[in-house]
């Protein structure tokens, strides 16, 4: 899946809240792979307590996520309901992800985690004011109105702050 990075009405230079929130994003990315980066071997393979995932497994998948959270971010910007999307819906994706990339590499993960969040900061880069805060019904919330920013902040740009705390608690414990 790649990422639409073509604007929503295209603001003439990147408006502040934009910007803010893909420095956001692209900050929360470069921690996540710098701790990435100094795990050992066994700790990349470590499940991860209450999880179950390994610790590799869920740095891909913050990346892996990336253009899914910007597409539906971008269906909010535009206007358009979000529909069908349940967290029913997204345990089964991480698990189906969990069992296709159970032996994802370090460098592999690190890689798409780099493209990824450079092509959804850009993304993010290309909303105006009027985008962000453009509201429509979501399904993962229960059909309640959000704005496009309150999704971008609760998934895209919040997921490896989020993991992070996770997979740090973890190695600590």
């Amino acid at each position: 899946m790649t990422i639409d990075s073509s604007p929503v009405a295209a603001p003439a230079a990147v408006c502040a809240r934009a910007e803010a929130l893909a420095s956001r994003l692209e900050l929360g990315a470069q921690a996540l792979a710098a701790f990435a980066g100094k795990l050992t071997d066994t700790q990349w393979r470590m499940p991860v307590p209450k999880d179950g995932r390994p610790m590799g497994v869920i740095i891909h998948h913050v990346a892996s996520v990336y253009p899914l959270e910007i597409q539906l971010a971008q269906k909010l910007a535009a206007g358009q309901s979000i529909e069908g999307v349940t967290m029913e819906d997204v345990h089964a994706m991480n698990a189906r992800h969990a069992n296709e990339n159970s032996g994802i590499t370090r460098e592999a993960a690190l890689d798409l985690l780099a493209r990824n969040s450079a092509a959804a900061a850009a993304a993010i880069r290309a909303l105006s004011d009027e985008a962000l805060a453009m509201a429509a019904p979501v399904s993962l919330y229960g059909g309640v109105p959000l704005t496009c920013q309150f999704l971008l902040e609760d998934h895209a740009v919040r997921h490896s702050y989020h993991h992070l705390g996770g997979l740090t608690r973890a190695l600590s414990a």
